[in-house]
């Protein structure tokens, strides 16, 4: 990737020139004598690809004392998950409040959003989120009846009598 035919020897010669200066002369970091403290930390979440705190939930299970010893990975497939399903309701109730033709996220939309999805209401039955609401649903024996299906309502009535 580096000797690539659209670059000239000369720029090739130039570039390699660059290299092996600042081999010799490093530039500085502003933080004292050359070298030292120049590396930024990186943290574990960004490391990992992640927006969730990978630290803070290695932390959290630490203190937690769910086990004796724990893995380096464990508080990444943690937050991973945790991110997963964040991403997937937060997806699903923008959806809800973008039909309701708000801009906000409100309970109601995280509510509607979770009993819509078979699996989100599997994982959550049994979670009720304040001021969520319940789904609108009404029974169809408290509908009102038609009036072209006056046949129907007739031979029910008919096979009730004894």
């Amino acid at each position: 990737a580096f000797l690539t035919p659209a670059l000239s020897h000369h720029r090739l010669t130039k570039r390699l020139h660059q290299l092996f200066i600042n081999q010799l002369h490093p530039i500085m970091s502003g933080k004292g004598k050359g070298g030292r403290g120049g590396k930024k930390s990186t943290s574990s979440s960004a490391k990992a690809g992640l927006q969730f705190p990978v630290g803070r939930i290695g932390r959290y299970l630490r203190q937690g004392k769910y086990a004796t010893r724990m893995g380096a990975g464990a508080p990444v497939y943690l937050a991973a998950v945790l991110e997963y399903l964040c991403a997937e309701i937060l997806e699903l109730a923008g959806n809800a409040a973008r039909d309701n033709k708000k801009s906000r996220i409100i309970p109601r939309h995280i509510t509607l959003a979770v009993k819509n999805d078979e699996e989100l209401n599997k994982l959550l039955g049994g979670v009720t989120i304040a001021a969520g609401g319940v789904l609108p649903n009404i029974h169809a024996v408290l509908l009102p009846k038609r009036a072209g299906g006056s046949k129907k309502s007739s031979s029910l009535s008919a096979s009730q009598d004894y």
